[in-house]
């Protein structure tokens, strides 16, 4: 006897014995897995028993497969029943394959964006995935320069070995060996390097003159060309050349020039392919902590453990003791300590409790949460840190328009100087005067390779942004990063910045016999439509009292001063002194309770119904316990600090004495805000702004630096140019000091590209030969370029060490 049945709303198994929920009908008896099933079954029996036929579906658009509601693992491009329940498949669009393409950037210019990974056609370096790609993913490019470099290596090596033995044994060689036979040796081995091995080279090369965009590429391709096609035509027809082309024992090729420069140039691509991809190793890591699945939590209590791609918004998940929050979400029962310094670099767990929010990829400790999915995919919070930082790597500092400049002109004046060492060789220079008039030429070329320049500001701001996000600074733009070392005036809002922005209702005064619930049930109607965190408090404290709160309708915002609207069909207004005393609403009969409230720091808010001042609402926001320290550490620096607040002056005052700020601006609206930073700035100041609400905005978006909350809105974040993940001012501190050691590293780059072109090209031209003897061959102006692109890599990644 068959001991089990299907539930024939689910398909789940369900043993009878065990079985809790049943109902007959049409003289079966039926089990269902809980009671929501059996709900649904008695509401429409024959639903679950004769579904109706399905209609034949119109093709599927791409990117469609059909799964099992009940078993995710049953995923087909087909429609119909599940072969495991016998359950209608249902639609699912995979996501990645609606998503656009993958679009391909270049590090050093952003306005180049592509849909397949090519050669920049601006600086002929290899285009890299705009995005991070969580995964531990090959890179092509990278893959396919290491096999170009050994490929290289191996087969030109005969051609190094006889190189270096006629430089060591000189003629000897040339003679036992004959100089035509050497030739022909060198020529096969050599060919292979220079137009198999080495043809990308070329094509970067090629495409620069085409785009009219000369640039490292160019120079190489010139410099290796003329050496490897006099080396062909000296050894295929040496009659043709005059005499001071010959030596002793003929003509003399440089298959080693050109083999060695290939293989060289081919390691620096590789070693700065490595060191770019290692940017971005630290948000790959942060990625790769995101967990493949969730456990979710269905409707009838079952749970499943389903993939992350298939959460939607308002999904409830279990996270169990030691696993990692899958999504952003809110906890609805549970609690538990969850380790956040992956985003924070907060080493302390933060207790987490029934309505406070969580954070994808972060660690659960002990506890077990039941938490809702808010946001999920792209739209997650470590999501969002890695696009933005990966663009914010990406934008150019202003201090790089200096090497732009540089390298517009930078080509074209090395080809001259190559052309005019050239003349110079080959009119007064030693015999075989032409022969060394070639090489000179070449050298000049390959020394002044200019990687190095190219590589000096892009590679600092890459590795330092990095570094930034390790420890929860992510910064929008390299404009903003190189400002920050050069702020001397922080302006920063009240509440949100400077205190929790988590404020309580701590006194309810009421006139005319009204009840102070009654003020705080109808406030908490209004409020319930406002961002703002004393809006948050007020709505707070009615639910605290278990007051009933109404809905409201014609809700307004007054930007900096309050709210207005309707609720229960009285005209109801809270705000500011201001906003009712333009109303014609009369404040003066609780100015000394109010006076009293702002010396204790607290701020007022002043309620008026239907044109008459009923109340006022005393509302406590505390001092966040990390500000008082980074006040005292900015002030240390030099910065002058300056609290900008649409409160009273009196609570303004009040915090501003606790934390020893000196100056203070009260009252200000939005637009005064901005004025301040247009004042400041127009003094001559470079400003900063640090603000976390919609009001604050404006101002973010007008200093010359604007520094988010991470715990603020939204539009704030958005507006402004560095984010403070954890919301605390001392993250500025390490902001700026981020800020002087990537700006400092930059100018060491830049100074290390400038002074190997400085030196190397006159050494490589010959300017020493006559006073010294001293003559660079082209393999050796080979081996100072690829030195001087490492320096400005190696000076670079010592950015990720740096102390914060």
């Amino acid at each position: 006897m068959n001991t089990e049945e299907r539930d024939p709303v689910c398909g789940m198994t369900v043993d009878p014995a065990k079985s809790r929920f049943n109902h007959v009908y049409a003289g079966g008896t039926y089990y269902f897995c809980c009671g929501g099933c059996q709900a649904a079954f008695v509401a429409d029996p024959e639903q679950y028993l004769h579904p109706p036929e399905a209609p034949v579906a119109p093709e599927a658009p791409p990117g469609t497969w059909f799964t099992c509601p009940m078993d995710p693992e049953v995923r087909t491009q087909t429609a119909g029943p599940c072969p495991k329940c016998g359950m209608s498949l249902e639609a699912v669009i995979d996501v990645a394959t609606m998503l656009p393409s993958i679009e391909y950037i270049c590090p050093m210019h952003s306005d180049v964006v592509r849909l397949e990974p090519e050669p920049c056609p601006h600086c002929g370096m290899a285009l890299e995935p705009r995005t991070v790609d969580p995964g531990d993913q090959p890179n092509p490019e990278l893959d396919d320069m290491t096999r170009r470099f050994w490929r290289g290596t191996v087969i030109g090596f005969p051609v190094f070995v006889l190189a270096m033995a006629e430089m060591f044994l000189g003629d000897r060689v040339a003679q036992s060996v004959g100089r035509m036979t050497s030739n022909w040796i060198q020529l096969i081995f050599a060919t292979p390097v220079v137009l198999w091995v080495g043809r990308p080279l070329f094509e970067r090369a090629w495409a620069s003159l085409g785009n009219r965009s000369p640039n490292m590429f160019t120079l190489i391709g010139l410099g290796v060309g003329a050496a490897y096609a006099y080396s062909v035509s000296a050894t295929v027809v040496p009659g043709g050349f005059p005499a001071g082309f010959r030596m002793a024992g003929g003509i003399e090729p440089y298959f080693d020039t050109s083999v060695v420069i290939i293989v060289l140039v081919l390691l620096g691509q590789v070693l700065e392919l490595r060191a770019r991809s290692r940017t971005g190793a630290a948000l790959r890591a942060l990625l790769g902590l995101v967990p493949t699945t969730a456990r979710r939590v269905a409707e009838c209590g079952n749970e499943t453990d389903v993939p992350l791609s298939d959460i939607q918004v308002g999904d409830v998940l279990r996270v169990r003791p030691g696993e990692r929050i899958p999504v952003d979400g809110l906890v609805v029962d549970g609690a538990s300590a969850v380790d956040e310094s992956m985003l924070t670099g907060e080493p302390v767990p933060v207790e987490k409790i029934e309505g406070t929010h969580v954070v994808g990829a972060t660690m659960n400790g002990t506890g077990a949460l039941l938490m809702r999915a808010e946001r999920v995919g792209g739209e997650t919070l470590l999501a969002q840190i890695v696009a933005m930082v990966g663009e914010a790597q990406r934008s150019r500092a202003p201090i790089q328009r200096v090497a732009d400049r540089l390298a517009s002109v930078f080509v074209p004046s090395v080809v001259a100087v190559a052309l005019f060492a050239f003349m110079g060789w080959s009119l007064w220079g030693p015999e075989p005067r032409l022969a060394l008039a070639l090489v000179s030429a070449v050298a000049v070329l390959i020394i002044a390779c200019p990687c190095a320049l190219g590589l000096a500001t892009p590679m600092a701001v890459m590795v330092g942004m990095g570094r930034g996000a390790g420890v929860g600074v992510l910064i929008k733009h390299a404009e903003a990063l190189e400002l920050l070392e050069r702020v001397d005036t922080l302006i920063v809002d009240k509440t949100g910045t400077l205190t929790e922005g988590h404020p309580s209702v701590e006194a309810v005064v009421s006139l005319d016999g009204i009840e102070e619930e009654e003020i705080l049930r109808v406030a908490a109607g209004l409020e319930q439509g406002s961002e703002h965190p004393l809006a948050a408090a007020v709505v707070r404290a009615a639910a605290a009292r278990n007051l009933v709160v109404p809905k409201a309708s014609e809700f307004r915002t007054e930007i900096g001063l309050g709210v207005t609207g309707t609720v229960d069909g009285r005209g109801v207004m809270l705000g500011t002194a201001a906003l009712l005393d333009a109303r014609d609403v009369d404040t003066s009969i609780l100015a000394i309770q109010a006076d009293e409230f702002r010396q204790r720091g607290q701020t007022v808010v002043y309620v008026a119904f239907d044109g008459k001042l009923v109340g006022l609402l005393a509302v406590a926001d505390p001092i966040k316990a990390t500000t008082a320290a980074a006040v005292r550490e900015l002030q240390r620096e030099g910065l002058t600090i300056i609290m900008a607040t649409g409160d009273n002056e009196a609570t303004a005052g009040a915090v501003a004495s606790d934390l020893g700020i000196d100056q203070i601006q009260a009252g200000v609206l939005p637009a005064g805000k901005q004025r301040l930073i247009a004042e400041h700035q127009k003094a001559g100041h470079v400003v900063a702004m640090a603000g976390d609400g919609i009001n604050d905005a404006p101002a973010l978006a007008a200093a010359d630096v604007g520094i988010a909350m991470g715990t603020g809105t939204d539009v704030a974040i958005e507006s402004a140019g560095v984010t403070l993940v954890r919301g605390d001012l001392r993250a500025i501190a390490q902001a700026r000091r981020l800020s002087r050691a990537t700006m400092r590293n930059i100018r060491q780059n830049l100074f290390l590209a400038f002074i190997y072109n400085a030196l190397g090209v006159p050494v490589a031209a010959g300017l020493l030969y006559p006073v010294f003897g001293v003559f660079i061959s082209p393999v050796w102006a080979s081996v100072a370029m690829t030195a001087s692109s490492l320096s400005v890599i190696s000076n670079a990644l010592r950015l990720r060490r740096v102390e914060l």
